[in-house]
């Protein structure tokens, strides 16, 4: 019987990319998306909380839960709607996990074999100006992240965190391709952004059963910008 997997933010960039490769791999693949049919929104617990109930009944249990809804929100402390931009990416990107989480917690301990697999960002490991509340909000990924691994290992369970560096995405689309090729340059070793499959690759290798011993891993996937920069 084919393993279930829920893909938040699923119709686009790096959780599309994931939601296609497992299921390429044989898995049952339900994507939660904003624009979805029906739209989720994954700030919304009880939004969550139906469509995760809905995929059992169509699917089956879930045994694999991959965080990839996310947005893009920086600003600068004196501007005046900074207050709403923090608590949008709070609510998003990092409550939006726990939502997620919590909804497919009951079927992922059943299975005894579940896995978490969140994806927050090289600046949940650093920051960039102007970035606050989205940097705010990833390093609460990778916090809630090791919480997890440490709450869960013992019933079967596995967290971990992947941190993509610059990815050819909807979040970089608005970036002129001389202004991305200058920063892959200056900041990442091997010259050039992600294509999200890159990302994916590493996701994907997180859920299979051989995974079984990886729990609490923050797992940069950035061309080796992390490395350089520190």
């Amino acid at each position: 019987m084919a393993r279930v997997a829920v893909v938040t933010g699923g119709n686009s960039g790096i959780g599309r990319a994931a939601a296609e490769l497992l299921a390429a791999e044989g898995v049952a693949v339900a994507v939660l998306d904003l624009s979805g049919s029906p739209p989720v929104d994954v700030s919304d617990a009880p939004t969550v909380a139906r469509a995760v109930n809905d995929v059992c009944d169509k699917l089956g249990p879930v045994q694999i839960l991959v965080n990839a809804a996310g947005v893009s929100v920086t600003g600068r402390l004196e501007d005046d709607d900074y207050a709403e931009r923090w608590q949008r990416a709070i609510a998003v990107n990092l409550t939006g996990t726990m939502n997620a989480v919590r909804a497919c917690l009951p079927h992922l301990l059943a299975s005894g074999q579940g896995r978490i697999v969140n994806i927050a960002s090289t600046e949940g490991l650093g920051a960039a100006r102007f970035d606050g509340p989205y940097a705010v909000s990833k390093h609460g990924v990778v916090g809630f992240t090791r919480s997890l691994a440490v709450d869960l290992g013992r019933r079967g369970v596995t967290a971990n965190c992947i941190c993509p560096g610059a990815t050819l995405t909807a979040m970089t689309a608005g970036i002129s391709e001389s202004d991305r090729d200058a920063f892959a340059r200056r900041h990442v070793p091997l010259g050039r952004y992600a294509q999200p499959e890159e990302i994916a690759y590493m996701i994907v290798a997180l859920t299979r059963p051989e995974a079984s011993y990886v729990n609490g891993a923050i797992i940069p996937v950035d061309g080796g910008m992390t490395a350089m920069n520190n």
